[in-house]
């Protein structure tokens, strides 16, 4: 790169600037959150990505050097976007794994959403006996309540969390009613993904060996 082109040190401290003003930003969204999705928090995470970039590469176009830190993002596992311009429709795809760690709280609780069930209908018998199936427990608790309730509450059921994602698909247009309930993500095309929001423990594993790693060569 010439002298030319290279930022001046102003325009690196203003990116620096960029880079405090975004942590604040994502540090009060975390704070004031409003469950595990809030669109908040994922949105202050994409700026703080932005602006480390921006002071990532000016920093090193002036002075040759680079920060010691970054931040996890799932863009990279993404092919180049080939969708629409300007998309006409969208799919929205979510996983959630969890661990079913105590069985017999999950087994308890569903088992007092269905007796409850039952009362409500005035029907005695009508309710499911969950017994010991975890699977009819499964049914039961996933029949009651919407999947973001049951992020939220887990805990609660005898869940733990694995790996979560999120993928936001631009489509041309909306596929015919039905057309895809056989195979619901037999359809999901990388390269028309938008954007994806990954949760994983393995991004606090790769921070804590970078961090490591850095200390030990500062040492």
């Amino acid at each position: 790169m010439s002298d030319a082109a290279q930022p001046t040190a102003a325009e690196v401290r203003a990116a620096a600037e960029a880079v405090k003003a975004a942590l604040d930003r994502h540090l009060a969204a975390v704070e004031n959150r409003s469950g595990e999705d809030d669109p908040a928090v994922y949105e202050a995470f994409n700026a703080l990505a932005t602006a480390a970039e921006a002071y990532d590469e000016r920093l090193y176009d002036r002075y040759d050097e680079v920060t010691p830190f970054e931040i996890p993002g799932a863009d990279d596992s993404l092919p180049p976007y080939a969708g629409p311009e300007e998309p006409n429709a969208l799919s929205v795809l979510i996983r959630r794994d969890y661990a079913v760690v105590e069985p017999q709280r999950l087994l308890a609780q569903t088992q007092r959403i269905a007796d409850l069930d039952r009362g409500a209908q005035e029907l005695p018998g009508s309710a499911p006996v969950v017994g010991a199936s975890v699977h009819a427990a499964l049914g039961v608790l996933f029949g009651e309540y919407e999947p973001d309730e049951i992020a939220s509450r887990h805990k609660e059921f005898g869940l733990e969390e694995g790996d979560s994602t999120l993928w936001v698909a631009a489509a041309d247009e909306l596929p015919e009613p039905g057309e895809w309930l056989s195979m619901p993500f037999d359809q999901a095309d990388p390269q028309r993904v938008v954007c994806r929001f990954d949760v994983s423990s393995v991004f606090d594993e790769d921070d804590l060996g970078d961090f490591e790693e850095t200390g030990d060569l500062e040492e």
